[in-house]
C-alpha cells in the first residue's frame, strides 16, 4: 500500500502531539493528590459539645476550600474519629490516624487526651491542630503542635487584668475542674495575680462531669468574695451559673471561654445573663469576616457557632496558609512553615482575624472582654495582641 510522503509526516506529527499531550496530562494527574486529614474528637461523652463544634467548623472549611479549588489544586478528604472523651481511646485513634498516612490531624481538644496522644503525631512528623489550652502542652517542644486557641499562659495574665483594673476585685473565690484544663487555667490565674491586690480566699476543686454544685457554691459564698472566677468545661459550667443564681449570687461571675460559650448560654438560660469572660474568638465580634463566617455556618448547620467551631474554621487555614507559603505536600516542611508564620486576613480571609503562630504553636492575636446580657454575648472590650 503506498502511502503519500505528506501524509505520513501528517500522521506522525499528530502521533507525536497526542503522546506529548498524554505525557503532560500524565503528570498533572501525578500531581494531583487527595490532601487526607483526621479529625481526632470528642463527639460523645462530657466534651461532647467542645468536640462536635470543632469537627464542624474544619468541616465547613474544607467544604468552602475544595469548592474554590483546593489547595495548590488538592482537594481535602476528611474522616472522624470519636475519642469518646476519654485519654486512652485518644491515644489509640491518634495512632490509627498516624498509621493511615494522614497529612494532618485536628485534635483531641481535652487537653488531657491531647497531651497523652500528641507524641504520636510527632514521631510521624504530622502537624497536629488543636484548640485545647492548658499551658503545658506547647511547654514540651512539640514542633508539630499548633493552637488555635490561646495558651492558658497567655490567655489568663489578661483575665487578671481585668480582674484586678477593671472590676477591682479585691477577694476572689475560684471554682475550677479538677482535670488538665482547669488545674493549668487555675495555676496560671493564681500566678498573674500574685503581684496584686486581689486574693484568693476560697480555691475549689471539682469533677469532670459533676452535676451538683451546690457545695462548691456555699463554699464560694462562705468565703465572703467580691466574685468568683469559673473554669470549668462547658457543661459543668453552665451547671455551676444555674446553681450559683440559685443560691442568690449577685456579685461578679468571671471566667474564661469555656463559661459564656454558646452552648453554655443555651443550657443556662437566664442564669448566664450577666457572666462576663475574656474569649479569644467570639462570633458577636463586630468584624466584618467574622459575621460574614457566622452566617454561612448558621446556612450549614442550622445553630450559632461558638468558639470552638472557629477555632476548627481557622485552623484548616492555617494548614492551607502553610501549605501554600511551602508550595508542595510536604508534611515536615509546612510544620516548619507553621513556626513564626503570620496571617493576614486580607490574604487569607478563612483565618478571620490577623494572627501570628510563634516558636511554640500558641497564637497571638487580638481577643476580647464578652459579657452575656439576654441571652447573647456582647462584646465590652477589644484587647490587642499581647507584646511577646
Amino acid at each position: 500500500m503506498n502511502i503519500d510522503k505528506k501524509a505520513a509526516i501528517k500522521v506522525i506529527a499528530a502521533i507525536t502531539a497526542s503522546a506529548a499531550l498524554c505525557a503532560v496530562l500524565g503528570t498533572t494527574t501525578a500531581r494531583a493528590a487527595t490532601i487526607n486529614v483526621a479529625n481526632v474528637l470528642e463527639l460523645t461523652g462530657t466534651g461532647a459539645t467542645a468536640g462536635t463544634n470543632f469537627k464542624n467548623g474544619v468541616e465547613l472549611a474544607i467544604k468552602e476550600i475544595n469548592a474554590s479549588g483546593g489547595i495548590l489544586g488538592n482537594k481535602i478528604a476528611s474522616t472522624t474519629l470519636d475519642t469518646q472523651s476519654n485519654p486512652g481511646v485518644a491515644k489509640g485513634l491518634v495512632k490509627k490516624a498516624v498509621d493511615d498516612d494522614v497529612f494532618a490531624v485536628f485534635g483531641p481538644i481535652f487537653s488531657g487526651s491531647f497531651i497523652v496522644s500528641m507524641a504520636e503525631t510527632r514521631r510521624a512528623e504530622i502537624p497536629n491542630i488543636t484548640g485545647a489550652e492548658a499551658a503545658n502542652i506547647t511547654m514540651q517542644g512539640n514542633p508539630y503542635v499548633f493552637r488555635t486557641s490561646f495558651t492558658q499562659a497567655d490567655a489568663m495574665p489578661k483575665v487578671a487584668s481585668y480582674i484586678v483594673n477593671d472590676a477591682k476585685v479585691g477577694k476572689l473565690a475560684i471554682i475550677y475542674g479538677n482535670n488538665d484544663f482547669g488545674k493549668g487555667g487555675r495555676d496560671m490565674l493564681i500566678k498573674a495575680l500574685e503581684k496584686s491586690n486581689t486574693k484568693i480566699v476560697a480555691d475549689i476543686s471539682t469533677d469532670p462531669g459533676q452535676v451538683d454544685f451546690s457545695a462548691a457554691v456555699l463554699k464560694a459564698k462562705q468565703s465572703n468574695a467580691d466574685a468568683v472566677f469559673v473554669y470549668t468545661n462547658e457543661e459543668e459550667s453552665a451547671h455551676v451559673l444555674r446553681e450559683l443564681r440559685k443560691q442568690g449570687w449577685n456579685k461578679p461571675i468571671i471566667g474564661e471561654t469555656t463559661l459564656i460559650g454558646q452552648k453554655v448560654i443555651e443550657l443556662a438560660g437566664d442564669a448566664a445573663n450577666g457572666a462576663i469572660s475574656h474569649v479569644g474568638l467570639t462570633a458577636d465580634a463586630k468584624n466584618p469576616l467574622m459575621q460574614a463566617f457566622k452566617q454561612r455556618f448558621e446556612k450549614e448547620y442550622k445553630y450559632a457557632p461558638d468558639h470552638n467551631c472557629i477555632k476548627g474554621y481557622t485552623g484548616m487555614y492555617f494548614l492551607k496558609a502553610a501549605i501554600e507559603k511551602v508550595g508542595k505536600l510536604d508534611r515536615k516542611a509546612v510544620a516548619q512553615a507553621l513556626h513564626g508564620l503570620t496571617i493576614k486576613a486580607a490574604q487569607q480571609p478563612g483565618v478571620l482575624m490577623d494572627v501570628t503562630i510563634d516558636d511554640k504553636g500558641d497564637i497571638n492575636r487580638e481577643s476580647f472582654i464578652t459579657q452575656v446580657k439576654n441571652g447573647k454575648q456582647e462584646v465590652i472590650s477589644v484587647l490587642p495582641p499581647l507584646k511577646k
